[in-house]
């Protein structure tokens, strides 16, 4: 008997709104899984997928909005795409399909399904993601400790990572000198935009480091639909997506890399506020000659402020 078939026969014991909720009966059958990684965060997923996954590698994780959502994690080249997984209390939806049992939503992926978001990328969900991976049980010697006397105490140790939040996909760009519009292939990575001539190209045509900018905002004096701009000290870049729903993903994820940035520099007192400002916008931001970070950090705080949005930030 198979994983799914074993999975079913489970499933046909408890009432269907029981299989994906929070008891411990939930629970051990979601183990069952072997690419279900329960709490596992979003960036954790990423590094994952990244460091370890290829091309069409995927794993399937709670999502924090709400209970019976999950989301699906899924490696496209050089980024990671996140979809919902959503169970309705008697089926699971996923993209364009609904599933009636645990055995139906395993076995569509069983059959490699072939998958597209907004950017136009299709993947192939080829490999699932183990949840479990064998691991050598060895350990490096400790020959060299010493403590240094630098005065720093427990309150300076502030664990402090960069954010993976991946993106890629076609938008077209403005270009410097000559102002044709052209098609490019941009990949986010960390607080780096690359873009390049087209999807296949080796090397990048220019990479933005994105801790320069200053300001991510929808603009409107291109005459162009879908159209948003980044705001630097040498230039400002005008891209265009191919939908509205496009464009705001861009937006969003590129607001949210610039404010993480920005709050590295608040002082201390002011951190445990560092997740509230992940929603803030920073739209007012026009076209500032050249703001210093810690200027701009002081411009966002007052946004806040002014709107507020305090609302705890979620890995979704």
């Amino acid at each position: 008997m198979g994983r799914a078939e074993s999975l079913e026969g489970k499933m046909s014991t408890q009432d269907p709104s029981d299989l994906w909720s929070r008891s411990d009966g939930e629970a051990e059958l979601l183990q069952d899984l072997g690419w279900y990684h329960g709490n596992l965060t979003r960036h954790a997923a990423e590094a994952l997928l990244l460091s370890n996954g290829c091309d069409g590698s995927y794993l399937l994780r709670d999502s924090n909005e709400r209970t019976g959502l999950y989301s699906l994690s899924v490696r496209a080249k050089d980024s990671v795409k996140h979809f919902h997984v959503e169970y309705t209390g008697y089926s699971f939806k996923f993209g364009f399909n609904e599933f009636s049992s645990l055995k139906d939503f395993v076995k569509h992926f069983a059959n490699q399904p072939l998958i597209g978001s907004e950017t136009g990328t299709l993947i192939v969900l080829k490999h699932p993601y183990p949840r479990k991976v064998e691991e050598p049980s060895i350990y490096e010697s400790v020959r060299v400790h010493t403590a240094m006397q630098t005065g720093r105490t427990e309150n300076d140790l502030v664990p402090t990572a960069p954010s993976l939040g991946t993106k890629e996909g076609y938008l077209t760009k403005q270009g410097g000198l000559v102002k044709t519009w052209k098609m490019r292939w941009f990949t986010l990575h960390r607080n780096e935009l690359k873009y390049f001539k087209d999807q296949m190209s080796p090397e990048p045509i220019r990479s933005l480091d994105l801790t320069e900018c200053s300001a991510v905002q929808f603009d409107y004096s291109q005459e162009r639909v879908n159209c948003f701009c980044l705001v630097f000290p040498f230039r400002t870049f005008y891209l265009c997506a191919k939908t509205g729903v496009e464009a705001d993903e861009w937006i969003k994820i590129l607001r949210w890399k610039l404010v993480s940035y920005l709050c590295l520099w608040m002082p201390s007192t002011q951190k445990s506020h560092v997740d509230d400002f992940k929603h803030i916008s920073i739209e007012r931001v026009r076209q500032p000659p050249r703001m210093d970070r810690r200027s701009t950090c002081r411009l966002v705080e007052e946004s806040v402020h002014s709107s507020g949005m305090w609302k705890g930030w979620r890995k979704e």
